[in-house]
């Protein structure tokens, strides 16, 4: 295995016919949780979905594991070992937890391995999936993900619409992830959350990446992280928040 599982090299995608990512250019190290930051609209979701070949990459490469994979369908991109975690936690709701996992598996993966990332789901594994609590569902995503024993797994905003304490959860699953050796890439709305677990970052304006670096460098600091977002912060909004992180 290369230095990089996932690679991106001047990588410009489109929504439909509107250019939104830019010349974005990132690497993911295996065993590790890279995140992704931006305001809304940034184009973070759109590059998540271009990696994933859900939104057509018009130049740049995309390697996994060394190889260019972004000319591939998105089974084939699954198949090379690319997870991705969208938004939108979809689950076969009138299929049990257990159903849920064994039609992602795909031959490969064992159900035990997601139980121990989530004993939470091992206790409600005869469940349909539709009953399951909103964090929970959202484990079991998680879960059939790691299923399909990828090398490395996109998660978009995993904390939508969820409390606090259900994030923190999921992100000390992320680290558990990470420890298993799957590389991680990350859009998350609590940035300082991500920045504790991540190792590097990029931050993203009107699709291109503004930041590239390590997580301690930005982690906590609220004026630096408004001026990647929005640009620079105007001095009197700065006076009026007293210098304090968010």
């Amino acid at each position: 295995m290369s230095g990089e599982v996932l690679s991106l090299k001047d990588v410009s995608i489109n929504r439909g016919d509107t250019p939104i990512v830019h010349d974005v250019s990132l690497t993911v190290a295996p065993g590790t949780v890279t995140v992704v930051l931006g305001a809304n609209g940034a184009g973070k979701t759109t590059l998540m979905d271009g990696i994933a070949g859900l939104a057509p990459v018009t130049s740049g490469t995309i390697q996994l594991d060394g190889a260019p994979i972004e000319k591939f369908p998105v089974y084939k991109r699954s198949q090379a070992g690319l997870g991705y975690v969208e938004q939108a936690r979809t689950v076969f709701r009138t299929l049990t937890v257990e159903q849920n996992l064994l039609v992602s598996r795909s031959g490969k993966g064992d159900a035990e391995k997601v139980y121990e990332l989530f004993p939470e789901l091992k206790k409600r594994r005869s469940l349909q999936a539709g009953h399951l609590s909103g964090g929970e569902q959202q484990m079991l995503v998680l879960g059939r993900a790691l299923i399909s024993d990828p090398k490395i797994i996109l998660i978009d905003e995993m904390s939508l619409g969820l409390a606090p304490v259900v994030v923190r959860r999921l992100m000390h699953a992320v680290k558990d992830l990470v420890g298993l050796g799957i590389a991680v890439l990350l859009i998350e709305q609590f940035a300082n959350l991500a920045l504790e677990i991540g190792a590097n970052a990029y931050v993203l304006r009107k699709g291109r990446v503004v930041f590239d670096g390590p997580c301690d460098e930005i982690r906590g600091d609220s004026e630096r992280l408004h001026e990647f977002y929005f640009g620079a912060m105007p001095t009197d909004a700065v006076v009026e928040a007293g210098g304090e992180n968010q």
